[in-house]
């Protein structure tokens, strides 16, 4: 067998022995200085993760390094996208208790097995170690970061804590609550926070691992010590006051009713965090309890429909050049994220003072994704400041991010016309008006179409992208590549009054107005929405989008579609009319002075019907846009819902929940209310459908 040459990301080669060819998931061999490598390179897919045949392959490789010692033992990855993104969950469904227990004691004694080599063992991370990556890497006596590695634990966002190790080896590694508040939020470490916590040891470029690595192997690296307050944490006793903080805190985040994985980490760490093999033994058990659970279940589903939103977002965009038109708040914040995910844009506006904070604002923005500072100037070179809308002739793609007023873009396509060239796409970032009426006003219908992002664009992955009557295919499939280019998650749709999120949104936020006015306090209305699951109350988001906002919407929904709405839109123009919009003018329902509200009201005395007043609207607008092919499955406008304003994830979406709860029951229920308070309440024709 001839010797192989690894290469990674296109730097570090290294010369393996005749034992260095393909095997598996694994490619492995030896150097010439007796050092091992195990490359993980999961066969038929672009990003590692750790399933069973990979850790099958690794006990293998760990048992013959035990027989036949090497210098050094290090693991790493063969792919450019990154180590590893933790455990393949597409099996996990279909584990029973006993049968996850098992893969996880595999997993465990492999692991425990690496970390009692003898020899030096080193890990080596580009990109992401997420999850059992991440776990892999703890196992190892080094950890070599090539500069822009992260690390985390984002198992509790599937309803779980770490299962191969993590809950005991990380808090033996870095300062224990550190540890416990990664895995608790599910939060990651980027590189140079990673190296201030204590997960890795060594921060370099790729073309200086091979000398990290042979420092590793000579033991002349300096290992993280942690400090005394690990060694106080070691005792029952103020273990269990942290433990107590902690849970008080997660408590008002995830509910140990809607989101147990969080508070089942916490029990784990206070009654077995200073034994580390009944850790281990109660991880497993608790894993494999956790997976079980209807919340995993559905924090499960979101992840895949997530994925699937992603799988829609892949294929090639032809798009080098955006020009955006409006450096409002939408604007600025499309143009800084098409800008750091590598397009040329150029941002238009007649206000040079609008542009000034918008480059200022995308400085902000380079800095909340981790770009290190090489990273954050190129990103804003990308971003040109484009006041006579020079771009415009240049670009593959024009963005109209204006105000919400059918004269102003008007009067912006007609600029556009003889100007764009040939294949070029004019998207309008709409949140109301009509796709298809736009369409009539643009310079070719064809090549028009909505892509309305959300507010903050930085940070709400989905668009909703918006076929028009007479948008082509083509035109739909190079805007929702070009979401997936740009790190967003395209939600294919058709034009239809609200599109699908805020169609469902808005009668929520409606109703919200409604209960205020027969006299129920603002704080029970969203400390019921909170208990329910949502990411905040029906008025706190109200004030958060903006009164004017929603009033516009409001009314031109009012204006498109046969369902009545709640009757209190005196109330907002009023509020709207005094200046009172919400967070942006500081005061709006709620008084922003003091920041946000925090609702946590008694519900004793509340409405008996005050929750399903707010939720089965948004699920009846739902089972309307389906009905009327806005949207083509239910798995879609739950991941809308989901993944545009954290519609309680925990629950698997609006129509699981419907689902789950019984259509027939919800429909019922509908009726009752529609008797009380009219037929705003009638249940959409589509239910039938569904039943």
């Amino acid at each position: 067998m001839k010797a192989e040459v690894l290469t990674f990301l296109g730097e570090t080669k290294l010369e393996l022995g005749a034992a260095g060819i393909p095997d598996g998931n694994w490619r492995t061999g030896r150097d010439a200085n007796g050092i091992l490598w195990l490359a993980l390179d999961r066969a038929g897919t672009g990003t590692n993760t750790v399933s069973e045949d990979v850790i099958r392959e690794l006990d293998a490789h760990i048992a013959a390094a035990e027989t036949d010692l090497p210098t050094a033992l290090v693991i790493r990855s063969a792919k450019p996208s990154g180590f590893a993104a933790g455990a393949d969950i597409t099996g996990f469904d279909s584990l029973s208790d006993t049968g996850a227990s098992g893969l996880l004691k595999q997993g465990h004694d492999v692991l425990d097995r690496i970390e009692a080599l003898t020899c030096p063992t080193i890990c080596v991370v580009h990109g992401a170690a997420l999850g059992a990556g991440f776990e892999i890497a703890l196992a190892c006596d080094y950890r070599i970061a090539v500069d822009g590695a992260s690390f985390g634990f984002p198992e509790v966002l599937l309803g779980l804590h770490p299962g191969l190790g993590g809950t005991f080896r990380l808090p033996a590694t870095i300062d224990p609550t550190e540890a416990m508040t990664m895995m608790l939020t599910g939060k990651t470490a980027h590189t140079e926070r990673a190296r201030s916590l204590g997960i890795v040891d060594v921060v370099t470029q790729e073309r200086h691992v091979a000398a990290a690595v042979a420092a590793a192997a000579d033991g002349t690296i300096e290992k993280h010590e942690q400090g005394l307050k690990a060694r106080a944490l070691g005792f029952d006793q103020t273990r269990g006051f942290a433990a107590r903080q902690m849970r008080r805190q997660i408590e008002k985040k995830a509910p140990e009713h809607h989101y147990p994985a969080p508070h089942a980490l916490i029990d784990l760490w206070e009654e077995h965090g200073g034994d580390r093999s009944a850790m281990q033994r109660n991880e497993i058990i608790s894993f494999a309890a956790l997976l079980k659970t209807e919340t995993s279940r559905n924090l499960r589903r979101v992840f895949f429909l997530r994925q699937g939103l992603k799988d829609a977002g892949r294929g090639t965009d032809g798009i080098a050049h955006v020009h955006v038109i409006g450096a409002g708040a939408m604007g600025a914040e499309i143009a800084a994220m098409a800008a750091i995910k590598g397009k040329t844009v150029s941002l238009a506006d007649l206000d040079p003072k609008a542009l000034g904070q918008a480059i200022k604002h995308a400085a902000g923005i380079c800095r909340d994704n981790h770009l290190d500072d090489i990273e954050s100037r190129d990103a804003l070179d990308r971003l040109m400041p484009d006041p006579n809308g020079y771009g415009v002739a240049r670009a593959d793609l024009i963005i109209e991010a204006a105000p919400e007023e059918m004269a102003i873009k008007e009067a912006i396509y007609e600029s556009l016309r003889g100007r764009m060239k040939d294949g070029a796409i004019l998207a309008s970032n709409t949140s109301s008006l009509s796709v298809d009426e736009l369409a009539t006003k643009a310079p070719n219908a064809a090549d028009f179409a909505g892509l309305h992002f959300f507010n903050p664009v930085s940070k709400i992955d989905l668009v909703e992208v918006v076929k028009g009557a007479e948008t082509s295919g083509a035109t739909l499939d190079r805007l929702a590549a070009f979401c997936g280019a740009i790190g967003k998650l395209p939600a294919k749709i058709t034009d239809y009054p609200g599109f699908v999120v805020n169609r469902a949104l808005t009668p929520y936020l409606m109703e919200a107005m409604a209960l205020m006015e027969e006299g129920v306090s603002k704080e029970v209305i969203d400390t019921a929405a909170l208990r329910f699951g949502m990411p905040m109350g029906p008025v706190t988001l109200a004030d958060q989008v903006g009164l004017d906002i929603g009033l516009h919407v409001a009314e031109s929904l009012r204006e498109n579609i046969d369902k009545p709405m709640a009757p209190i839109f005196e109330t907002l123009r009023k509020k709207v009319a005094a200046g009172d919009l919400g967070k942006k003018s500081g005061k709006g329902f709620y008084d922003w002075s003091n920041g946000p509200p925090n609702p946590d009201e008694d519900l004793e005395n509340a409405p008996d019907d005050l929750t399903d007043r707010l939720i089965l609207p948004m699920l009846d607008a739902l089972v309307e846009v389906l009905r009327c092919g806005v949207a083509q499955t239910e798995d879609d406008v739950d991941a809308a819902m989901i993944l545009a304003t954290g519609w309680a994830p925990f629950r698997g979406g609006p129509m699981h929940y419907a689902r789950l709860r019984g259509t027939e029951n919800i429909v019922a229920r509908l009726k009752e209310l529609e008797a009380t308070h009219g037929p705003r309440f009638t249940p959409d024709k589509g239910w039938l459908d569904l039943v």
